[in-house]
């Protein structure tokens, strides 16, 4: 499964030659920041639908993502 962040990546990677090749630093640390975030996100939804603040339920809810979206 695709999430946005990646499909943004893909979208980046085929504008290469229009982007300055000085601004892709910055780029790679703002795509890394947004995974973070979305990572963190999709946990989050999955642990509050699980429907309870049990905190053995984020370690399940971070397998979930793991599982789901984990590439490496």
């Amino acid at each position: 499964m695709k999430t946005a962040v990646e499909w943004l990546v893909e979208e980046l990677n085929q504008k290469i030659h229009i982007i300055p090749m000085d601004k892709w630093d910055m780029i790679r640390d703002i795509v890394q920041q947004a995974k973070e975030m979305e990572k963190q996100q999709v946990i989050n939804a999955v642990y509050d639908g699980m429907g309870t603040n049990f905190d053995p339920n984020m370690g399940r809810a971070r397998q979930y993502y793991n599982q789901k979206y984990k590439k490496d």
